[in-house]
């Protein structure tokens, strides 16, 4: 069979092979579920959905039409529990293969997948479930997830019902053992394309985590993200390094990837060991690979990492800018590019480097012809002359892949305005149409007069063969506002120290403008992250706040 992706959309491509026009035609009752995973089970029943392993040996391959199965399973069972259309249901899975046939029986019911990171606190979980009204809980019953739940539960009067898999724990019931009484086969939900799919919370790497919700078109703007970007392709193996808490999961382990007609790879872990992570690329002969820069790094310090990918063909990253140092690394040791991607928890992929089109070490691509991105200034005036300015898309509020706005406050009213999407990240566009990522909003230091982006001198840092990674923000300062402060994780054979220190200030006041280096150089063992492997820059600037406040204090008394 063709890939779905022929029936649900429109493309254009240039003669040079790059994509010029894209359009998703989705019909009104489109169900994922149903007209995707179910229709390649119909047709292609024995055709590989999922390959599964685990870092003690486990492996599961599960077809399709397996996957029909567990999934109208689990439907029945959940909607015997009450489970109904429209309820918000949050999945704390981890990267166990229960939550593929779980998130599709959810789509099934027509009730709201709430997926959400195992590591999240009771205080966490509560808070999530109070701001959208989520009504159950579907977690692996390991480590410490199931009391979390169980005590977030006391604080949430709308989270009732509480499931877990793989082993049994009070309070829960055994959604793996209870859909083993039930039928093969589901009666179709009807759904309608503007319904509410999937919500996400945003990572809070500035604030509190903010709702994000996606209507039934959401899977369909991420054929790009497959086809275009990641480079998968039919009959391909994708392996996309993510948690499914985390809206990476939707990015590059289902949607996009079952569209194109290809399996996805996924390896299950606790703690990240690189090595084990290179095995498993290199023994299931995955095709296409996507992981955010934090994990191309640890890759990169592994022997002989450049023979894992051998029979990988495209190779991609999101999350963060990743530096174009590490990126020149990379293709030296295996002739592999590394094309950026940008886009964020409320879209789809907005600019990347899509194939066929030429991959600049240090930039992001070109804007996606599925959306009309460009700079625009502080009043919302396109910017055309290459100079910094907001990230912004001009679009229907109902576009396949952007957020759904329904109020006229909260978060997603906030960042809509008069039919233009607000990122929150500032970027610069070069005459080729080449964006260039400065840094978030709230992460741009103004220092006597200037303004300094973070990334910019971590791009500098990292050139030094101390540095393994760093952290670039503003300290509060009386006279010049804010000064610049770097965290840095040093590379192994290297000892912190104000020689060190001193060194490293001199090292990016000779490779930029003087007035960015650093004035405070803090060493560290490791950064503050999220699930994603995002810095949290705003953890970093809390504490720092919080020690000038003591100090602040201790002076005054």
């Amino acid at each position: 069979m063709k890939p779905l992706y022929n029936k649900f959309s429109r493309s254009r491509y240039n003669e040079d092979g790059t994509l010029a026009d894209f359009s998703v035609e989705c019909p009104e009752g489109f169900n994922f579920a149903y007209d995707v995973a179910d229709e390649i089970a119909n047709q292609e029943p024995k055709k590989t959905a999922l390959v599964w392993c685990d870092t003690e040996g486990h492996e599961k391959i599960i077809s399709f039409s397996e996957l029909k199965q567990l999934s109208n399973r689990a439907a029945n069972c959940l909607a015997r529990f009450g489970i109904k259309k429209g309820d918000k249901v949050m999945l704390m899975l981890k990267r166990h293969y229960e939550y593929w046939y779980t998130i599709l029986a959810l789509h099934k019911i027509g009730a709201v997948a709430v997926p959400a990171t195992h590591m999240l606190k009771k205080n966490d979980i509560a808070y999530r479930a109070n701001a959208v009204g989520i009504s159950a809980v579907i977690c692996a019953a390991d480590d410490d997830i199931t009391e979390n739940v169980l005590a977030a539960s006391e604080e949430a009067s709308s989270l009732t019902k509480l499931f877990c898999i793989r082993k049994s724990h009070p309070g829960f019931y055994r959604l793996d053992e209870e859909m083993e009484k039930e039928s093969d086969s589901f009666d179709r939900v009807l759904t309608n394309k503007h319904d509410p799919f999937i919500l996400y919370f945003t990572s809070g790497t500035t604030g509190e985590p903010k709702p994000v919700e996606h209507n039934y078109e959401y899977p369909l703007a991420h054929i790009v993200t497959a086809r275009d970007w990641q480079g998968v392709k039919e009959g391909g193996l994708h392996l996309s390094v993510a948690d499914t808490g985390w809206g990476k999961a939707s990015w590059g382990k289902i949607y996009g990837q079952w569209l194109c007609s290809a399996a996805v790879m996924v390896f299950d872990y606790d703690r990240f060991v690189p090595e084990q992570l290179l095995e498993v690329i290199k023994k299931y002969h995955v095709t296409s690979f996507c992981a955010p820069p934090t994990v191309y790094r640890l890759i990169m310090k592994c022997e002989n990492f450049s023979e894992a990918f051998l029979g990988v063909e495209q190779v991609t990253t999101a999350g963060e800018p990743m530096n174009p140092e590490h990126m020149k690394r990379f293709f030296e040791q295996t002739g592999l590019a590394i094309r950026e991607g940008y886009g964020q928890t409320e879209t789809a992929l907005l600019i990347a480097e899509l194939k066929g089109c030429e991959a600049r070490f240090g930039t992001m691509g070109k804007s996606s012809p599925q959306y009309k991105v460009f700079i625009a200034d502080d009043n919302g005036n396109e910017i055309t002359d290459g100079s910094e300015g907001e990230i912004v898309v001009s679009a229907d509020r109902t576009q396949a892949g952007l957020c759904i706005c329904r109020e006229e406050s909260g978060f997603a009213a906030r960042a809509w305005k008069n039919g233009v999407y607000h990122t929150g990240d500032i970027a610069s566009r070069d005459e080729d149409g080449y964006f260039r990522f400065v840094g978030r909003k709230d992460d741009i230091i103004k220092s006597s007069g200037y303004r300094i982006s973070p990334f910019e001198i971590e791009n500098v840092l990292v050139k030094h063969p101390a540095v393994f990674e760093c952290a670039v923000t503003g300290v509060p300062d009386e006279e010049r506002g804010l000064v610049v402060k770097a965290s840095i994780v040093l590379n192994s054979g290297f000892s912190a120290g104000e020689e060190l220190a001193k060194e490293l200030k001199n090292f990016v006041k000779t490779n930029t403008a003087p007035y960015k280096y650093p004035r405070i150089v803090e060493f560290v063992k490791t950064l503050p992250k999220t699930i994603s492997g995002k810095i949290r820059r705003n953890e970093i600037r809390k504490k720092d706040e919080s020690v000038l406040k003591q100090m602040s204090l201790k002076v005054s008394s």
